[in-house]
């Protein structure tokens, strides 16, 4: 039996049931999955000497921070790159906007989402055909034991 048979067999129903998923799985980039919004009028700045900031002591670590207190999720991944400067990015995906972004210090370091695989550069632009659209960065200024993060 070919598979238009086996379906039209399952009825229009069962059929679409079936299907549906499958062909909606991952779906292109679109408005209407948003789940988490972008970080917008990203400043603040983080103490290097406070226990949650250690990771960024080493190059290749990084940490999540909320931008917003309010937001009761973290929406900024903050790393120092291999190279040992503070980079900092949306933790929220250009795909379909979810909160999977982290840093990766394998192939020079990138930003990539667990959730389709998306992957970035340093500077937020796609590195495979997941995603066209890139990922937010923020500047970065590290001064003493503080640096700032802001748009």
């Amino acid at each position: 039996m070919e598979r238009k048979d086996f379906l039209r067999s399952l009825g229009a129903g069962a059929a679409f049931a079936l299907t549906f998923p499958c062909v909606h799985g991952c779906s292109t980039d679109s408005e209407d999955l948003e789940q988490f919004p972008e970080p917008e009028g990203v400043d603040f700045t983080i103490d290097l000497t406070s226990p949650e900031a250690a990771p960024l002591v080493d190059n290749g670590g990084f940490i999540l921070v909320s931008s917003s207190p309010d937001l009761g999720y973290t929406d900024i991944v903050v790393a120092r790159n291999l190279e040992g400067i503070i980079v900092a990015a949306s933790q929220i995906c250009s795909h379909q906007q979810t909160e999977e972004v982290r840093f990766l210090a394998q192939d020079g370091g990138i930003f990539r989402c667990s959730t389709h695989g998306s992957r970035f550069d340093q500077n937020g632009t796609p590195l495979n055909s997941i995603t066209n659209n890139p990922l937010k960065v923020f500047n970065a200024e590290e001064e003493g034991d503080t640096v700032r993060i802001f748009e």
